[in-house]
């Protein structure tokens, strides 16, 4: 073994140059190295003798010269403990601490075999340590040299000033999450998890931030979350940690706080959170799922895993905090939910086999209200009942009556399918059978035998991701809401004005656009003979509050006439048809536009009828167009229910019998169903309206409303082709 200790470096000659290469050389076929920190050559493999001769010499440059085992044992030359292990003989009483280091470098050399350094702070100073890895006579240890870092070593005062700057500088980038300015997972990892100091610790996670990203891109990602880390910033105070644990999850740890305290603190952050607005996404609704425990004698590390899984059970419910204090005030819960919470979801089980129904409640009856069908036309009278309110079926295949091929076939055909997850249970496990169930919309399939475990987390995960899908399906929703706005709002104000000149409240074509849309949502759960896609459907009751505009141009004297009209004063009427979808087909800049494609025709083919006896162009059956063909529908009922000039308002009852008996004109059959299917919720929907325009039409200014359609009727004429003025 060889040392250098000579602190001027040495002139390179060719000789020493060659010398230096040979060692090189021969290191490396050895496992010899030379440590650049301390200037020796030495072998990872020595002996007692040559660790003893070597230990003295370096205790000449550094203060601590020790071997350690990785552990906190202080070891002998020999590589076996000092004597009894006591405080003394542990390598971190040095640091004056009571435990072994978070990072220790012994234990990382001793792993990898490797050399390691690191600057370690302490109140007396800063330590250079070096740590590295030995085999003394076979027996793996680690060599550990200590120095303090202070004016007469490496650097002068100034320069140690500005050395610790630096690295205090650099300890902040290396425990702060870029993004977001609060503590990173590593700050977590070493600062924080080992301390078993009391303290409230939660774990605080988005909901279904995937899907802001995923809708309104990562932009809104990165802002969703600067909000949520102020309201919590603005809710603790400077001596409690916020920690970005993960992606969308925060852990935050409150010192010295009491439990009654802790959990409203929890709740205040839910609830602020629930409030707070995203600046430049107006559509997205911010919530938390949180779950909090209380220390109680154990690590950070160790009560993070308990907050971790009350805030997975608070995500099944959403916007809500769960603590074991609150666990503790339900008997029998596994987390608190309030009254409204305590609800369980519906799962219809669907078996001729009264054992299998019993095996399949008996998982997951805990968790979920349980509906049982022996047969398909039972589940199917289920999903006629409940519809939207079973939140998935667990349904066999072989059964009498009806199977579950021919129950996902009505399911698909209904539209049930978009909304309600289907799983087959069954004991054939062809791949003819597996194919046609998804086919047919079946979300999963699980072959009998099953596993309990099995059979409850797939039954779970086929609710949240359908529970997820629909959130997705509102975003977009409320995305495509608010692009056409503008558009609904320059509609809504053309329809009033029509309105207004029709001596009507204004209700009509709310009520046309509410009944429009009850209809077509039915129709589209009935038959797939139409294209009724959600744009569809709500591109035709958006147009539908057009369907009248035509009236724009006939005598009020006509149309507010309270007696009976003429025929040729009915002649005048009828033309209000080809008006609007005149005016319609004189927008030649917007003729490729979906909107004005579907109000044409709803416009001129509103006052057809399915026998061919309306008008204007005397269509017949499915020559109309089902957009004209619904609205014609609402149109009559509407003006059966309504009170006008003319005639008194007849009762709900009254005006679907009248339909129904061909009173009002012919309809399409599958309309009519529609109609009997839903006339209870078109009542209770409609008094509802009656109720709120009575509350709201106190303060309705007659002079203000005619002031503004005169001068909406300016503008609209003002642009009109001079034909359509003679009209």
């Amino acid at each position: 073994m060889e040392r250098e200790l000579d602190k001027e470096p040495m002139k390179e000659t060719a000789e020493s140059k060659e010398s230096s290469e040979s060692k090189e050389a021969e290191s490396k076929e050895t496992g010899n190295a030379t440590d650049t920190a301390t200037g020796i050559t030495m072998s990872m493999a020595i002996s007692r003798e040559e660790m003893k001769v070597a230990m003295e010499k370096l205790q000449a440059i550094f203060q601590i010269v020790r071997l350690v085992d990785g552990y906190g044992n202080v070891l002998s030359v020999d590589g076996t403990p000092t004597g009894e292990t006591t405080e003394d003989c542990q390598c971190f009483a040095f640091w004056q601490k009571d435990h072994k280091c978070v990072n220790c470098i012994a234990q990382k050399a001793l792993i990898e075999k490797q050399q390691k350094i690191k600057l370690e702070f302490m109140e007396s100073g800063i330590y250079q340590v070096i740590a590295k890895y030995v085999e003394i006579d076979q027996k793996a240890c680690v060599l550990e040299l200590i120095n303090p870092l202070d004016e007469d070593v490496l650097v002068d005062a100034s320069g140690r000033e500005a050395l610790i700057k630096r690295l205090s500088g650099y300890d902040r980038e290396l425990y702060t999450d870029a993004l977001t300015g609060v503590y990173n997972r590593k700050y977590f990892e070493d600062r924080v998890k080992m301390s078993d100091k009391k303290a409230g610790v939660a774990m605080i996670d988005m909901d279904d931030f995937k899907l802001y990203n995923d809708t309104y891109g990562h932009n809104a990602g990165d802002t969703v979350l600067d909000v949520v880390v102020g309201i919590i910033k603005d809710c603790i105070r400077k001596t409690d940690i916020l920690i970005r644990y993960g992606g969308d999850e925060f852990l935050l740890v409150l010192p010295q706080m009491q439990e009654e305290s802790f959990t409203e603190k929890l709740k205040q952050i839910r609830q602020k959170i629930h409030e707070a607005k995203v600046p430049g996404y107006t559509q997205i609704r911010l919530s938390v799922s949180i779950g909090g425990v209380m220390t109680d004698g154990q690590t950070v590390g160790e009560a993070v895993m308990r907050a971790d899984s009350l805030m997975y059970q608070a995500k099944i419910n959403k916007d809500m905090v769960v603590t074991e204090e609150s666990v503790r005030l339900v008997e029998g819960s596994a987390w608190a939910v309030s009254p409204r919470d305590k609800k369980k979801l519906r799962v219809l089980l669907v078996d001729d086999s009264q054992m299998n129904r019993e095996i399949l409640s008996a998982i997951i009856a805990k968790e979920y209200e349980i509906l049982e069908a022996e047969n398909g036309e039972e589940a199917l009278r289920y999903l006629r009942e409940y519809e939207t309110g079973i939140a998935l079926v667990l349904l066999d295949i072989v059964m009498p009556v009806m199977d579950g091929f021919e129950v996902l076939t009505c399911m698909s055909r209904k539209k049930w399918i978009e909304d309600i997850p289907v799983i087959m249970i069954s004991s054939e496990d062809s791949l003819e059978y597996i194919k046609r169930a998804f086919d047919l919309g079946a979300s999963d399939y699980i072959k009998r035998p099953f596993d309990a475990q099995v059979v409850y987390r797939r039954v779970k995960n086929a609710i949240t991701l359908y529970a997820k899908q629909r959130r997705l399906m509102n975003l977009v929703k409320d995305q495509v809401y608010e692009k056409e706005k503008n558009s609904r709002l320059l509609i809504g104000i053309l329809s009033q004005i029509v309105e207004f000149r029709n001596g009507e409240s204004g209700l009509h074509v709310l009520h046309i656009d509410l009944l429009t849309g009850m209809l077509l949502e039915n129709l589209a759960r009935k038959t797939d003979k139409y294209d009724l896609s959600w744009t569809k459907r709500s591109l035709i009751t958006t147009a539908s509050a057009l369907h009248d505009i035509g009236k724009i141009s006939i005598d009020d004297k006509i149309l507010n006439k309270p007696g009976q009209l003429t025929k040729e004063e009915f002649e005048v009427i009828k033309s209000h048809t080809l008006i609007g979808a005149y005016m319609l087909e004189r927008l030649t800049m917007y003729q490729d536009e979906p909107l004005v494609k579907v109000a044409y025709e709803i416009c001129r083919w509103h006052h057809e009828r399915y026998d061919g006896t309306g008008y204007p162009d005397g269509l017949a059956g499915e020559e109309i167009p089902i957009s004209a063909q619904v609205v014609a529908l609402a149109d009559v009922y509407d003006a059966l229910v309504s009170e006008r000039v003319y005639k008194k308002a007849y009762s709900h009852e009254t005006a679907v019998r009248m339909i129904l008996n061909g009173e009002c004109g012919s309809f399409n059959p599958l309309l009519l169903e529609c109609l009997t299917d839903i006339q209870d919720k078109i009542k209770k929907e409609f008094q509802k309206l009656r109720e709120n325009s009575e509350k709201g039409g106190k303060s309705r200014d007659a002079a203000r409303e005619l002031r503004e359609y005169e001068k909406a009727k300016e503008q609209l004429f003002r642009g009109m082709p001079e034909a359509l003025k003679e009209q």
